[in-house]
């Protein structure tokens, strides 16, 4: 990518995607206070298994577009061991924003209740009801979703720090180029 902005299209999956992240890291937090085994409780953690599907494809559609036309290059003042970290810091952003919605979704399909996308359609199950499974990739979501919380904390912490700063760093995923 030769401008020092990321495209429109890159922009608006960065924002969309960041907006339904945090909603569906706090959802999903909140969906502990509700009573298992009631009708609200499966009402409720359908929506969340629907909304993390379309998340998941969403962070899919990023990936993919990521790869094709890659992001501008960071400016010769920030120090290579800042350049490093940035740039592990995002491969860990979406590795967990790929694990976190997989697993919920492969959990969901070794359980006895699956999906009901948006509580209309009924998906497929991958599988049949397995306890071990269910119990792994549950697990695995629950752990990786605070981790991936950390990691937007420090991405936003980051991104202030460079709008605080007006070095043009976070300029190149607010706004167009001119």
């Amino acid at each position: 990518m030769n401008d020092a902005h990321y495209n429109r299209m890159a922009r608006v999956l960065h924002w969309l995607i960041a907006l339904l992240l945090l909603a569906q890291l706090a959802f999903g937090w909140w969906l502990g206070d509700i009573a298992r085994d009631t009708p609200a409780r499966g009402y409720y953690v359908n929506l969340h298994k629907s909304v993390g599907l379309l998340l998941g494809l969403l962070i899919l559609a990023r990936i993919a577009w990521r790869l094709r036309h890659g992001a501008p290059a960071l400016p010769d003042f920030v120090p290579h061991w800042q350049q490093k970290l940035a740039a592990a810091s995002h491969y860990l952003l979406y590795l967990l924003m790929l694990i976190v919605p997989v697993t919920g979704y492969l959990a969901s399909n070794f359980s006895k209740h699956g999906v009901k996308f948006f509580n209309v359609l009924v998906l497929p199950p991958l599988g049949s009801d397995d306890k071990q499974l269910y119990a792994l990739f549950n697990q695995t979501h629950k752990a990786s979703a605070p981790l991936l919380l950390i990691l937007v904390v420090l991405h936003v912490a980051a991104a202030l720090m460079h709008g605080l700063r007006r070095d043009g760093i976070f300029s190149r995923i607010w706004q167009r180029s001119s």
